[in-house]
């Protein structure tokens, strides 16, 4: 494995793993209300294009660190969804 190939790889890891303590805390208390709704759909979205850069440049480490991030980020939007319906 290369140096840059490295740096990416650990790059992708931490900011992949950076979802992992929101979703947790959803999880457990199943309460949103301190998250921005449009913040986290425009992530997404960018994460959804970072995914689609990665198969354009046929970059494993882009596509996988981002369908994981955007899948755990699904996870989160599934959460905040499912409290903005409740409320109605």
């Amino acid at each position: 494995m290369d140096l840059l190939t490295a740096v990416g790889g650990v790059a992708a890891f931490c900011t992949t793993v950076s979802y992992f303590p929101q979703l947790r805390k959803c999880w457990q208390t199943g309460h949103t209300g301190d998250l921005s709704l449009l913040m986290f759909l425009v992530l997404a979205a960018g994460v959804a294009l970072w995914i689609l850069y990665g198969v354009l440049k046929s970059d494993p480490v882009i596509i996988l660190a981002n369908t994981v991030s955007l899948i755990l980020l699904l996870a989160i939007l599934y959460f905040k969804l499912r409290e903005v319906v409740r409320r109605k």
